[in-house]
């Protein structure tokens, strides 16, 4: 995926709020499409509507730079417009388990990536900070049914092992990971061990690096170098086509330390995530060094350059592969990418 200024990427996962500015920070690192997480997690229907009502309206009021797009074409009209493409999609399905019905009205919005669950449980499974997961319950079950024949994406990035493992063995359609690293490299509870990793690629699905600093360096301040060493990790174990990026930046969205603190710091909502971090990780070094805002997104790809993985490998890990189950699972077709390569 290139054009004229270098290789165009997709970010799997972010969720900064979605300003001008924002757009435009985005666009200036080379992003051609995000998937922007849209509503919040464990967020009532109601509220989820509100939340999508208000973000429909500033996408509108900058519709010189940004458009929602439902389709790798649309992706592609997107960056040949000069806009940010906004993949609408959830971190969590709770606010439909009372009507899995709804899930046919959010594809009909727009929306095409959901998870099951967020960190907790909920009727369909178990999320990571769950201490004893009880897998994908039978309601479970018909959520994937529903998401494979609408031909959703399914996101396992905050999913409970035994639930992500029994989402994988029943999906019919790729599955993917937008936003978690390899727990061999970083032992965070909501980072992958080697069989899931493995399992998601045999599904033929991406598993999507990210540079959230809890879950990319423990004993000290990540920087993208280390970034870097998970994204070799991945092309190592599961090989190049399976291996995606996905920021979970947060930029612009925390106004003060307390607010911050309150939510994903050390001993905010997820203690067992953000804790397991050192001492370092504080309000000031809440990013990783060389990654503070979604204009550096390109320097991502100039490290990965540098480590001689290739120009081809790295256009594809930053966003080939994504575009490519994307494509798979929202259309079934497997056309060439946004360059017109096959």
């Amino acid at each position: 995926m290139r054009d004229s200024n270098g290789i165009a990427v997709i970010d799997g996962l972010n969720c900064a709020p979605v300003t001008r500015a924002q757009i435009e920070r985005t666009l200036a690192g080379r992003v051609a499409a995000m998937n922007f997480t849209s509503l919040r997690p464990n967020a009532s229907l109601e509220s989820s509507m509100s939340e999508l009502a208000r973000l429909l309206e500033v996408v509108a009021e900058n519709a010189d730079i940004a458009c929602i797009v439902t389709s790798a074409s649309e992706i592609a009209g997107a960056r040949a417009a000069g806009k940010l493409g906004i993949i609408l999609g959830t971190q969590d399905s709770t606010f439909l388990q009372h009507d899995l019905g709804v899930l046919a009205a959010m594809q009909r919005i727009g929306y095409r990536i959901l998870e099951p669950t967020y960190m907790e449980q909920n009727e369909l499974g178990c999320g990571v900070v769950v201490e004893h997961d009880t897998g994908l319950t039978r309601l479970g079950h018909e959520w994937v049914e529903r998401m494979n024949a609408l031909n959703l994406l399914i996101d396992l990035s905050h999913a409970g092992y035994r639930t992500a493992a029994d989402v994988v063995a029943a999906s019919r359609r790729p599955v993917h990971v937008s936003h978690a690293n390899a727990r061999a490299l970083c032992p965070s509870v909501r980072n992958l061990p080697d069989e899931l990793i493995r399992a998601v690629a045999a599904k033929g699905g991406t598993v999507g690096a990210t540079l959230w600093p809890p879950i990319l360096c423990l004993d000290r301040r990540p920087t993208v170098e280390d970034f870097c060493d998970q994204i070799q990790y991945l092309v190592n174990l599961v090989g190049v086509e399976h291996v995606a990026f996905g920021s979970d930046l947060s930029e612009g969205r925390y106004k003060t330390q307390q607010q911050w603190e309150k939510s994903f710091g050390p001993q905010g909502l997820y203690p067992s995530v953000g804790g397991a971090a050192g001492p370092w990780y504080t309000f000031e070094n809440r990013v990783s060094v060389g990654f503070e805002s979604m204009a550096r997104t390109s320097d991502l790809t100039d490290a990965l350059l540098r480590r001689q993985l290739g120009e081809a490998a790295v256009e594809r890990i930053m966003g080939e592969n994504l575009l490519r189950v994307y494509r798979e699972v929202w259309d079934g077709s497997v056309a060439s990418g946004l360059t017109g390569r096959d």
